[in-house]
């Protein structure tokens, strides 16, 4: 397979030989491109293993990705999936909002499930924005009174932070390292802003700040300026890798507004939540999911409500590691893959839970859509109201029908396998690099 030469690495002028592996003086990007749960912690726990830094850019701990290494199953919130690399530094970039309490307790859990010196191998940006108890309550107020257009929010006070972030009455990391006073002045400042926007909502502000007061001293070992470091460390030919957390298609400006996420997981959000350079960013990775799922509401062409829905949701355990929430399921969409590639440019792409559908006789892809007689192949719906008109032009495969979870190399996988990697790879344009098989990390096809 390594002379393989498909119509999707022609459409980048790529040939199987030059394939883009993780760099060893650029920065190294791993992206979702769909709804969000592809596995991107699997993939970024595989390029770790070769990694001196990874990184995460946005977002907080409304993320989930799960790493499986030795029997040993990690859930991350917060921290980079990396960190499982006993030699690899973590950094939680100034693009990420950290609730302090609840990256604690991860600490703590992934600590009792084998995770060892992370206390030298953490940093956290003093720019970074704090997740206050007062941002989560605020979630929960505001999702509650959302009703019926409740966006699925995880009411983790995500939202709230980055909008205090913007409305420049936020808290930084920085901020309670420095002048306990002035910050507690801002939390007061802050506290009375929402109290005249949402009525009886109870803070105890003493107590809020005795308890961050401490907090201050447990972190701050860990907060440095990332900027600084992470560009001496690119420079000084060390490699990084960026963990992207969510995906594009929830991208606050690219993705479904407004059940979107409040950060730009888009290949933009790299530059701007760890203040690094375009120039500096080398190959940027995707990761796709052999079929789709999503949380949370909106539209969703693809969808299944059936039996072949059921099955995948059991044979994939599409439960938010989150949330806990249901994934809703349905077929592979090549509109959003297409969407997705436009956006961020990937140079190869992950294929994640191949394994799942090995039971299925046929196998859907949706490779355009229809709104009112137009017909649309690569630019995805800024409204939901227009997604949920689509109609689905489907491309239909044959299943395989045999386990592919033992499989190690390209050619082992059943010709059907084979096919249904291939087509997706001519149908997005961008070269297949690795093909997951299963939860562990071992279980990794790669095809360079």
């Amino acid at each position: 397979m390594a002379n393989r030469f498909l119509n999707g690495m022609e459409a980048n002028g790529m040939s199987a030989s030059k394939r883009p592996k993780l760099g060893d003086r650029s920065v190294t990007v791993v992206l979702g491109t769909q709804w969000g749960d592809e596995g991107k912690g699997k993939v970024v726990d595989m390029l770790a293993t070769s990694a001196d830094v990874v990184c995460r850019c946005q977002g907080g701990n409304n993320a989930g990705h799960t790493v499986v290494v030795d029997d040993k199953k990690y859930a991350f919130h917060m921290l980079p999936s990396g960190i499982v690399n006993p030699n690899c530094t973590a950094v939680i970039g100034n693009g990420c909002v950290v609730h302090i309490e609840q990256l604690l307790a991860e600490i703590k859990q992934a600590e009792e499930t084998g995770l060892s010196n992370w206390q030298t191998r953490l940093l956290i940006s003093n720019r970074a924005h704090i997740v206050l108890d007062l941002h989560q309550k605020v979630d929960g107020l505001q999702e509650s009174g959302r009703g019926k257009n409740s966006i699925g929010t995880t009411k983790k006070g995500i939202g709230p932070a980055y909008s205090s972030k913007a409305t420049r009455n936020g808290l930084r990391m920085g901020d309670l390292m420095g002048d306990f006073e002035a910050f507690s002045h801002r939390f007061q400042n802050l506290v009375d802003y929402y109290k005249k926007h949402y009525d009886g909502l109870e803070i105890d502000v003493q107590k809020e700040l005795n308890v961050y007061k401490s907090l201050a001293e447990k972190l701050r070992p860990f907060v440095v300026d990332t900027i600084q470091y992470l560009n001496k460390a690119v420079t000084s030919g060390k490699t990084v890798l960026v963990e992207g957390a969510q995906s594009n298609v929830l991208d606050i400006d690219f993705g479904l507004y407004p059940y979107v996420t409040s950060s730009n997981c888009s290949v933009g959000g790299v530059c701007t939540g760890l203040g690094l350079p375009p120039h500096m960013i080398g190959n940027v990775y995707g990761v796709v999911k052999a079929y789709l799922t999503r949380v949370g509401s909106g539209g969703f062409p693809t969808e299944l409500f059936c039996e072949q829905g059921e099955l995948l949701v059991n044979r994939g355990h599409e439960y938010g590691v989150t949330t806990g929430r249901t994934r809703r399921v349905g077929w592979l969409d090549m509109v959003m893959l297409r969407y997705s590639q436009m956006i961020n440019g990937f140079t190869g792409i992950a294929i994640t839970k191949l394994d799942i559908l090995d039971v299925f006789e046929e196998i859907k892809i949706g490779i355009a859509y229809d709104i009112n007689g137009k017909q649309i192949t690569d630019s995805f719906p800024a409204t939901d109201e227009e997604l949920k008109q689509v109609e689905v032009e489907y491309l239909t495969m044959p299943g395989w029908c045999t386990n592919t979870e033992n499989v190690r190399q390209f050619s082992d996988l059943p010709q059907k396998a084979q096919d249904y990697v291939r087509k997706i790879e001519e149908l997005m344009g961008v070269p297949v690099n690795w093909i997951g098989v299963g939860q562990a990390r071992a279980s990794i096809i790669e095809l360079f």
